[in-house]
């Protein structure tokens, strides 16, 4: 529908439309998020800077790696090489709460609304934030769970145990907070015990994870579960005051979320889109005047948008000391946002913006 048209970028007031975003999470019957890597950017999960380094400077040393990802692709000479690698890169983006509470703010935000999550992230971030598990549908896999790597059946294995025993065979300690440590003077091992390398249980093949990059990729039970919720709520909401919410949406994979997005904008009048997405927030001029593009962090928006909720109901209610908090709190996550990216930014000049 909107291939070879001009796609419009925003040029508006930041702040009127976030104003018109608020109206339109008041007005919504229901939300659709569609989330993709700048969400969890945001969220302070970066793979750059130094939270790669903290983690992964052996393998940076001896490989050349530049960020994270791309590290992730190399073609390591053992399995036990290759498992030291990602159960790291597992455990930190899987397993440990990102650094700013934006998928907190984000559930406080929408919580109150029949909405529905399609994202392309697989770092979990939104079931350990609070929002429902019936009403997300990770399209592209679980950093949290394994597969056989041909694949010979169509099932995919929770690997928490494992992960965390590999990282702990490597010298690293969990806390009581759940984080990944290196006790000091510890030098970490670059390969995981030959016991720990997980094969299939049935063809006794390697594993590898559950991750959409080729075809073996393994949709079992629970993918087809979520995608026939989320193909279940689309058919109820169809023609209702529908608000679809992309969030750090790239060019990576556009036909999953920006571009199904566009078409049921088109094909709803009711419906209103929403880009939140740094630099690249922008709409077809077909739907430009029902779209909402802001051109912001996505922490810093949902952060003003829920605390302005919070502080509009108080003052509806006559509550005006709890009007107060809410514009304490707001402050005070604005602070606590800003503080943690500047931190990064101090330690290792790592970007806030991050491409998928």
């Amino acid at each position: 529908m909107f291939i070879g048209q001009i796609v419009q970028p925003f040029t508006g007031g930041t702040s009127d439309q976030t104003v018109r975003l608020r109206q339109a999470l008041d007005q919504a019957d229901a939300i659709i998020v569609g989330a993709g890597a700048g969400l969890s950017t945001s969220a302070g999960f970066v793979y750059t800077g130094a939270r790669f380094h903290t983690y992964f400077q052996d393998f940076i040393e001896k490989y050349r790696f530049q960020d994270m990802y791309s590290g992730g692709f190399y073609p390591f000479s053992s399995l036990e090489e290759h498992w030291a690698y990602w159960s790291r890169y597992i455990y930190i983006n899987r397993y440990v709460n990102p650094p700013t509470p934006v998928y907190n703010t984000l559930c406080d935000l929408i919580g109150g609304k029949d909405y529905f999550v399609l994202t392309t992230n697989v770092d979990h971030c939104f079931q350990k934030s609070g929002f429902d598990k019936h009403r997300l549908f990770y399209t592209q896999g679980d950093y949290g769970l394994f597969q056989c790597s041909q694949p010979c059946h169509m099932a995919t294995y929770d690997n928490a145990n494992t992960i965390r025993q590999m990282v702990k065979a490597q010298g690293f300690v969990i806390d009581k907070k759940g984080n990944l440590r290196l006790p000091e003077g510890t030098v970490p091992k670059m390969t995981v015990p030959s016991e720990l390398v997980p094969h299939c249980p049935k063809c006794g093949r390697p594993m590898s994870m559950n991750l959409r990059t080729d075809n073996t990729f393994v949709e079992d039970d629970r993918w087809h579960r979520a995608s026939e919720r989320y193909a279940d709520f689309l058919r109820r909401h169809g023609r209702t005051k529908l608000l679809f919410l992309e969030l750090g949406v790239g060019g990576n994979t556009p036909g999953i979320v920006k571009f199904s997005f566009w078409r049921m904008t088109a094909e709803n009048p009711k419906a209103v889109y929403t880009c939140v997405n740094l630099e690249e927030a922008w709409a077809p001029r077909e739907i430009s005047n029902r779209s909402i593009c802001i051109d912001e962090d996505i922490g810093e928006v949902s952060i003003v948008s829920q605390s302005a909720q919070v502080f509009i109901t108080h003052i509806r209610n006559g509550e005006w000391c709890s009007a107060v908090w809410a514009v304490y709190r707001c402050l005070y996550l604005a602070e606590r946002y800003s503080r943690h990216y500047y931190d990064l930014y101090c330690m290792a000049k790592s970007p806030v913006k991050e491409k998928p």
